[in-house]
């Protein structure tokens, strides 16, 4: 298990772990998870780690549909922030303890703010990476929000 998955279990926080054998070529994760179980597009979330105010190590995660874009100008405005920018990915990896594309948004190595696009709230559940390519963990916005301490906020295209 990952670390998240791991966290989950001991918060006692209901979720559902899915997998499926993860295709190298794959270029556009979220995709593959669609495919790949079958879950709606617009509920499976991907985990982007931006940085803030152009500081590579105040970073801030946002956890948005993998069926559009992060607006950076929204995330700067809902962090607090004058801008954001993507984050060097090993500074994401480095930061969160996990792999760019397997990303999850529970349990981070170090702590970073966490931003849920508020689509997210229209759904029972949602879908984010469980910690590794071809791992996801399915919950609700509310254990999300409970488990990592996310904040909501409009920051999708």
């Amino acid at each position: 298990m990952t670390p998240g998955i791991n966290l989950l279990k001991k918060k006692k926080i209901k979720h559902t772990v899915h997998s499926f054998k993860h295709d190298p070529s794959a270029g556009a994760y979220g995709d593959e998870v669609v495919e790949k179980l079958g879950f709606p597009a617009e509920r499976v979330f991907k985990t982007i780690i931006v940085a803030l105010d152009g500081t590579p190590k105040n970073l801030c995660g946002a956890i948005v549909p993998v069926t559009g874009l992060t607006d950076l100008k929204h995330v700067a405005k809902a962090a607090g922030a004058k801008k954001a920018a993507m984050a060097d990915p090993k500074e994401a990896e480095r930061a969160t303890g996990y792999i760019t594309g397997g990303i999850s948004p529970v349990g981070h190595k170090k702590r970073i703010p966490l931003l849920l696009d508020a689509l997210a709230m229209e759904h029972p559940t949602i879908m984010v990476s469980g910690g590794k390519r071809g791992l996801e963990i399915e919950l609700s916005p509310e254990d999300l929000i409970a488990a990592t301490g996310a904040k909501v906020a409009s920051i999708h295209k």
